[in-house]
């Protein structure tokens, strides 16, 4: 019987793991620059993608005051920032992003997508302050 040998999926790797391997086990000093960096909120996301690149759309859904009376009311998607990256640096994002979301998920519960779900959900009891 030959015994294979099962690799973890990346995932599952921890971050100094996987840089490890993303940068040929070399160690490489990161240094941020934040000066020109700019925050914004987004609620909403579109995802695209071409051979080469994946497009990352970021906006808000908001309603549209001008169908709100009609029998099937309208959401406005307004884009406001585009992110355009390679594939392998969206990986390492899908990643971090699956990593980021499973701790937030350990430490206070699993995220609810269904709205209608959640909106039946009570509301949590505030914490007790000793």
């Amino acid at each position: 019987m030959v015994s294979e040998k099962q690799e973890s999926a990346p995932e599952e790797k921890p971050i100094e793991e996987q840089a490890r391997e993303q940068t040929g086990q070399r160690q490489i000093r990161l240094r941020l620059d934040e000066r020109n960096m700019q925050s914004t909120y987004a609620n909403a996301f579109r995802a695209n993608g071409t051979a080469e690149e994946v497009m990352l759309d970021f906006g808000l859904n908001v309603l549209n005051p001008a169908q709100q009376q009609a029998d099937q009311p309208e959401i406005i998607f307004q884009v406001n920032q585009r992110v355009i990256m390679n594939y392998y640096s969206a990986k390492r994002l899908a990643i971090t992003l699956g990593q980021l979301i499973r701790r937030h998920e350990q430490q206070f519960g699993e995220l609810e997508m269904d709205v209608a779900k959640r909106a039946q959900q009570p509301p949590e009891a505030p914490l007790a302050s000793t």
